[in-house]
């Protein structure tokens, strides 16, 4: 299912940050535990903030775009022990590299390339409704 990052809030206890992926139509929404250095890498793409110099993602970025390669898409793949598992599909050379990522890392990037990110089924049932989470608010 093709999702796409609504936003970044607190986690309940106000100490993490928690990625939001909703559905396109936004009536569920998948939230994923993230650091704060991860939520900054992907707030700055949110906020368009370009830093005075190159962040880990932007620099990544410019590694693939020099090499001739890009993000075709990033799955979240599985969730285990309450760790979510991701993929990123790297396009290069006419070869598609699947690389094995955290999710906050594979969605910095898929933001930095304007790549879609897809959730593996089986994760909807991690999902809340949409209207549940803007009233837990």
């Amino acid at each position: 299912m093709e999702v796409k990052v609504k936003g970044i809030g607190t986690t309940n206890e106000g100490d993490g940050y928690a990625v939001l992926l909703s559905d396109m139509e936004e009536t569920k929404v998948l939230p994923i535990v993230v650091g704060p250095f991860e939520a900054q890498g992907i707030i700055s793409i949110l906020k368009d903030y370009e830093p005075p110099r190159p962040m880990t993602y932007d620099l990544t970025k410019t590694l693939c775009e020099t090499l001739e390669g890009y993000i075709e898409k990033i799955v979240i793949t599985d969730v285990r022990e309450d760790i979510f598992y991701a993929e990123i599909y790297l396009q290069s050379g006419g070869v598609t590299h699947k690389i094995d990522s955290r999710p906050s890392d594979a969605i910095a990037l898929a933001l930095r390339f304007e790549a879609p990110i897809f959730i593996n089924f089986q994760l909807v049932e991690f999902t809340c409704d949409y209207e549940d989470l803007l009233d837990e608010q």
